[in-house]
């Protein structure tokens, strides 16, 4: 039997990484984006936001599980914020809801917890310290996540993704890459854990400078094999900021408006 996944925000960086490592013959990858696509074998294409609901809707009819990639991927002004990366969210998951589909990958960030010092071990499920409005609407994403899971019984995974890469650019990099097949791994080992409920798991390879707790991410089945510190003699200095906090950089991001 086929497996279809769909996969919102599929022409962005991660998801243009992951559609290769995620193909299998028994699997349809279903590609739901504003920009447009050129479907491989074993794909499918719908053209649409995630903000429109009826879109989504349709878009997850048949689907077997969504992997939620869509959104601004850095810091903008609240109302696209807003607009595409907490709405965008809600309506992933009430389509979802409403078409039937039980499981839900969902792209957090290290951002939700970017105000936390960086020389802390950082455990699962660390409390929110946002860096930035996109931080915050990691945050709020993974507090709908709860609420789906809680309220209607949906499995879904939340993955604070560090720094994901093919290669780590930066001395604070590290410690938060993510190789683009650890993400991989880290992806399929969210949509085929038997029953994982609500979970919130650090989303980096095995890098030996990590200070991220992975215990939650090998609970579900993954093993990472990549480690940045091979990289090492490559990368580009970290600044104050990103030996200070987790979130590095962002921590200095004026506010958008």
């Amino acid at each position: 039997m086929t497996q279809r996944i769909l996969v919102t925000g599929a022409a962005g960086k991660i998801g243009s990484m992951l559609r290769p490592r995620l193909a299998r013959p028994d699997r349809t990858l279903r590609l739901l984006d504003v920009a447009p696509l050129e479907p491989s074998s074993g794909e499918e294409v719908v053209t649409g936001s995630v903000s429109d609901l009826e879109v989504v809707r349709a878009a997850c009819e048949g689907a077997d599980a969504v992997v939620h990639l869509a959104g601004r991927s850095g810091e903008a002004p609240w109302p696209e914020i807003l607009s595409h990366n907490i709405d965008g969210t809600f309506t992933v998951l009430e389509a979802a809801r409403l078409a039937g589909v039980t499981r839900v990958v969902f792209a957090s960030s290290n951002h939700a917890v970017g105000f936390r010092p960086a020389g802390e071990e950082a455990p699962d499920y660390a409390f929110p310290r946002p860096d930035t409005f996109y931080g915050v609407s990691k945050v709020t994403g993974e507090a709908l996540g709860s609420l789906y899971h809680d309220r209607h019984g949906m499995d879904v995974v939340c993955l604070r993704i560090g720094t994901c890469t093919p290669r780590p650019p930066t001395e604070r990099s590290l410690a938060t890459w993510l190789s683009p097949d650890d993400c991989a791994r880290l992806v399929e080992a969210s949509l085929s854990a038997p029953s994982p409920g609500f979970r919130v798991v650090w989303g980096i390879s095995a890098n030996t400078r990590a200070r991220f707790s992975l215990a939650e991410a090998r609970a579900l089945g993954y093993e990472p094999r990549d480690d940045a510190e091979r990289y090492a003699d490559e990368v580009s200095p970290a600044g104050e900021l990103d030996r200070t906090y987790v979130g590095g950089s962002f921590c200095a991001v004026k506010e958008a408006r």
